[in-house]
């Protein structure tokens, strides 16, 4: 069986986050077929000959789209090599010539959620090409589910302008495509009641590579404890930016009037541009990092303080397979069976988020049960051989 996997995001894989989605489903494709991987982010932007080497192992051969193909160092050189290459390099053209080139099988679009156009164009072109839109979440309920926390009318119009359209989008895709995956039976009971045939609705977890979190590294120079970990991509009104300021203002200051010497370290793209105005000397915010193992593994709670996103958390996975200790909203835990006092903390109010992170870090006996109970249930439910299991059933669906 011989599969293409492109996306528009591969990075480096200490980078967490959404690459992780991408990182793992080539991880466990390439333990069932022959892959060959084409991305669709130039070279500098997913982490260089490092990150590229590291995709390489998995495939049979590595490639990147014209478009984004040999682009300059030079910001201003590469902008213009973008407006040049977008005006007469045509990605449907190319991938397709490479179905034909390596004898495809299967064209697989990781992050298919946000690759909508060039999946049509490629199934216009080519309409029997088998072909799995890969989705990391249900991207119109990410969108719609800021309204209730946003006040500006014209942003509200926007929200629901950009939802709706992504909705049009899901309900043309889930009967273009021969699968649309589903990160979880939440999505894929969304998706299902928009396909014809519900039997190309298929699972694709959200999973962690519990051997990546085997060795915990070194305390960072500095680090303080007792300390709170928040990691995420940042930016403004970004569900991340909204899930701070939420826990700095409302929940912080509860933790704080009971654990004075905490420390609030805050890990991720984009965090110190949409946090620069938090000036607070209990709170490090750290920006982008090379890995975010560091801050993760030594500290004493990981926090998912998110009101509206959609998928499932990879915040939760890696807090559990590094045995940290987790305190989430209820949404923040959402398509992740976890049970509330068992292997998670649960809470939706400040009040109640503020005693939780409380009750973990007073109380290291229930903090270490409910940390190891975390980590069982990722390691069972969650790990890359489940992956690789769902993606034989895919292959075997698209087989028939």
């Amino acid at each position: 069986m011989n599969i293409l996997f492109t996306s528009p995001v591969l990075e480096h894989p200490a980078a967490g986050g959404p690459q992780l989605r991408v990182e793992n489903s080539i991880k466990a494709l390439s333990q069932i077929s022959n892959m060959y991987i084409i991305s669709r982010n130039p070279q500098q932007a997913m982490g260089g000959d490092v990150a590229e080497k590291f995709y390489r192992s998995f495939c049979k051969d590595f490639f990147y789209t014209p478009s984004v193909a040999n682009l300059s160092n030079n910001r201003y050189i590469r902008k213009l090599q973008r407006i040049y290459k977008k005006t007469f390099f045509d990605d449907a053209v190319y991938l397709l010539s490479m179905v034909d080139a390596l004898k495809i099988d299967i064209l697989w679009f990781g992050y298919g959620n946000i690759s909508f156009d060039l999946i049509q164009k490629i199934k216009t072109m080519r309409p029997s090409l088998k072909v799995v839109c890969d989705t990391d979440s249900v991207w119109s309920r990410f969108v719609l589910r800021e309204l209730p926390y946003e006040k500006d009318p014209s942003r509200i119009a926007k929200i629901n302008a950009d939802g709706k359209a992504k909705e049009a989008e899901e309900a043309e895709w889930v009967n273009l495509c021969d699968i649309t995956t589903a990160v979880s039976g939440i999505d894929a009971e969304y998706y299902s009641n928009l396909a014809a045939d519900k039997n190309n609705i298929m699972l694709f977890s959200n999973v962690i590579d519990m051997d990546t979190y085997k060795y915990p590294p070194q305390k960072p120079n500095g680090f303080k404890n007792p300390a709170i970990y928040l990691a995420g991509s940042f930016g403004p009104k970004s569900a991340m930016d909204k899930a701070a300021r939420w826990f700095i203002n409302d929940i912080f200051p509860l933790v704080k009037h009971e654990i004075p010497n905490i420390h609030f370290y805050i890990v991720g793209n984009g965090s110190k541009e949409t946090l620069v105005d938090i000036n607070d000397a209990s709170i490090s915010i750290m920006g982008k990092m090379p890995s975010v193992l560091p801050y993760l593994c030594n500290s004493d709670v990981s926090l998912v303080p998110l009101q509206f996103e959609s998928g499932t958390r990879f915040k939760i996975m890696e807090a559990a397979a590094c045995r940290i200790p987790i305190v989430s909203t209820t949404l923040g835990a959402e398509g992740i069976p976890v049970e509330n006092e068992k292997n998670i903390l649960i809470a939706d109010t400040p009040n109640d988020f503020a005693k939780a992170v409380i009750r973990l870090i007073n109380d290291k006996t229930f903090s270490k049960q409910i940390a190891d109970n975390c980590y069982d249930f990722i390691a069972k439910h969650n790990s890359l051989n489940s992956l690789v299991e769902e993606a034989k059933k895919i292959i075997e669906r698209l087989n028939k």
